[in-house]
């Protein structure tokens, strides 16, 4: 399954954005671009280039190849709605970013990996797609024999600073994630400007 490996304190300095918690504390030392003039910061560039960055910057943020991505702006655009707010919807509905959103990891390429493993069911069902959108109604549930690794045993440490969403109930103590409706663009990952999106793809 392809991915990007590259360092996400990296990549997270290349986008002038935090793209997992522990590059929001290198960034407070480090913050220019990465590289041989690391001390600089992008110049404001043109129109363009701040349409690309935005795309980059949510592109890696949630961990999509550019070919897997852009397939979804496609399919976002062809839907009824605002192409955007389409777009962040099924980014959030994504089984490793429900994963990720229900504290049961503390970064988006943790809950991949989870998924990815087969650590977890699907209304009953072991899945191993991270890209898998999610309904309402649907349920994931941690499989009874991941259940007993030592890292769901302590799920309740993992990250207790998740917030409630509107879309999901998520119990840790039963490991179980219920999805009750779609995400709502408000709760989406703040400082995204989904419109420079869309304004690229359609260029």
């Amino acid at each position: 399954m392809a991915r990007d490996k590259s360092p996400i304190v990296k990549q997270s300095r290349r986008e002038g954005y935090a793209l997992a918690p522990k590059a929001q504390k290198v960034m407070v030392k480090k913050s220019g671009i990465p590289g041989e003039h690391s001390g600089m910061r992008a110049r404001g560039g043109s129109l363009y280039l701040t349409q690309l960055r935005e795309k980059q910057k949510v592109r890696r943020l949630y961990g999509l190849l550019e070919r897997q991505f852009a397939k979804l702006m496609d399919e976002a655009m062809k839907a009824d709605g605002l192409s955007g707010e389409n777009l962040l919807q099924y980014l959030e509905r994504r089984a490793d970013n429900a994963v990720y959103r229900a504290g049961f990891a503390t970064t988006r390429r943790a809950a991949r990996q989870l998924v990815s493993h087969g650590h977890f069911l699907l209304n009953g069902k072991r899945i191993n797609i991270p890209s898998l959108r999610l309904k309402p109604g649907d349920v994931l549930t941690v499989r009874p024999g991941s259940a007993n690794t030592t890292y769901f045993k302590n799920l309740e440490n993992i990250n207790a600073s998740t917030q409630p969403l509107s879309w999901m109930k998520a119990d840790v103590k039963k490991m179980k994630i219920e999805i009750t409706g779609l995400p709502k663009r408000e709760e989406a990952e703040v400082g995204i400007n989904e419109q420079l999106i869309v304004e690229y793809y359609s260029r």
